[in-house]
């Protein structure tokens, strides 16, 4: 998995934003103003991303890429490691769970002001 792919599957997603708010190294991306994917520019090894609790310890078992959510709260977040066992496609298909989460948590005013915007 490359760096460009994941910016633009993340960029593909309505309202999403990217930004460097920790650091110039820690590539940040958002949704109403909530991060739904993090990762490191200069490494590109791994991606933290949201996951529903139960799918997130479902992952966790089976594919050795997927562990706790690094510095994140490991009931709700997922490292990806990348070019381990879990294919490109799994990979950009945790990064729509993650951002639907993640949309799906901020308020009816927020989601109409992205929808309209």
């Amino acid at each position: 998995m490359d760096l460009e792919k994941v910016r633009l599957q993340c960029l593909s997603k309505l309202g999403a934003s990217e930004s460097f708010p920790f650091d110039n190294q820690t590539l940040v991306f958002k949704v109403g103003g909530k991060i739904f994917a993090l990762l490191d520019v200069e490494q590109t090894e791994s991606i933290n991303l949201k996951c529903e609790p139960e799918k997130a310890i479902e992952l966790r078992e089976r594919f050795i890429s997927v562990i706790p959510g690094y510095h994140m709260n490991k009931k709700h977040w997922n490292t990806i490691q990348f070019n381990k066992d879990l294919c490109d496609q799994l990979i950009l298909d945790c990064i729509d769970e993650s951002y639907q989460l993640v949309y799906q948590s901020l308020s009816k005013k927020q989601r109409s002001e992205i929808t309209a915007g």
